[in-house]
């Protein structure tokens, strides 16, 4: 009997057990774990995410995405591009567009065109069209505004007292020094980065509140016409 027992105790010494037999060994860690998660999901295509109104320069792109395992993880690339935040920033992913451009790249360059003698022929160069800038001109009596991308230019000969910027809504006011009483004047294009001027008539001085379309920086000089105001 004390030999059975002495058997049964080797035998008890010698096993080996994990204390969690889910879990993979050691050396099992290079095995991708799987998960009976449904993964099966509507394939990327095209999205869009737009940003605020006071954004300005991209720093980083991070993408967050699962793996086979169920894990997250996040991927980062560092930028320093700036931007108009007037437009969507877009992620895609299309193989399809991208074989198509890479076949057709190749179709032309293993094309070869014949060479037939032709006679020289003159060609006048047409001026090419381009978009205007300037969105808007006002002519008042008393002051000329000139609308131009993220310019404004003030024509006047009375001189700018002060100018400051206003916040919700986003605004800048100029104070013009004139003793002569002004008609009050609005102008509003909604479409425009500068959506609303209006000018008032005040003792001794009158004002042009100058709406923005969101949130800016802006240089305010002294031109020979008068003043310049540019955004940033």
């Amino acid at each position: 009997m004390i030999k059975v027992l002495i058997i049964f105790t080797l035998l008890f010494l010698t096993l080996n057990a994990r204390e969690n037999p889910f879990f993979p060994l050691e050396g099992e860690k290079d095995i991708v774990l799987t998960t009976n998660e449904d993964t099966s999901k509507a394939p990327l295509k095209k999205v869009s995410i737009s940003v605020p109104n006071q954004a300005r320069i991209l720093q980083k792109v991070t993408i967050e995405y699962k793996n086979l395992d169920g894990s997250i993880e996040r991927k980062s690339i560092s930028l320093d591009n700036s931007i108009d935040w007037h437009l969507p920033i877009f992620i895609s992913q299309d193989s399809l567009q991208t074989e198509n451009k890479t076949k057709s790249e190749a179709e032309k360059k293993s094309k070869v065109e014949p060479v037939i003698n032709k006679k020289p022929e003159i060609k006048i160069a047409k001026p090419i069209k381009t978009q205007a800038v300037c969105n808007d001109n006002v002519i008042l009596e008393y002051l000329s505004i000139l609308v131009s991308g993220k310019t404004l230019k003030l024509s006047t000969k009375h001189e700018a007292i002060r100018n400051f910027l206003l916040a919700d809504p986003h605004r800048i006011v100029i104070d013009f020094n004139s003793d002569a009483e002004v008609k009050n004047y609005v102008r509003k294009d909604i479409d425009s980065i500068f959506k609303e001027i209006r000018v008032g008539n005040h003792d001794k001085f009158y004002r042009v509140v100058v709406e923005l379309d969101g949130h800016y920086k802006y240089s305010f000089r002294k031109i020979s016409e008068g003043y310049l105001i540019e955004l940033k």
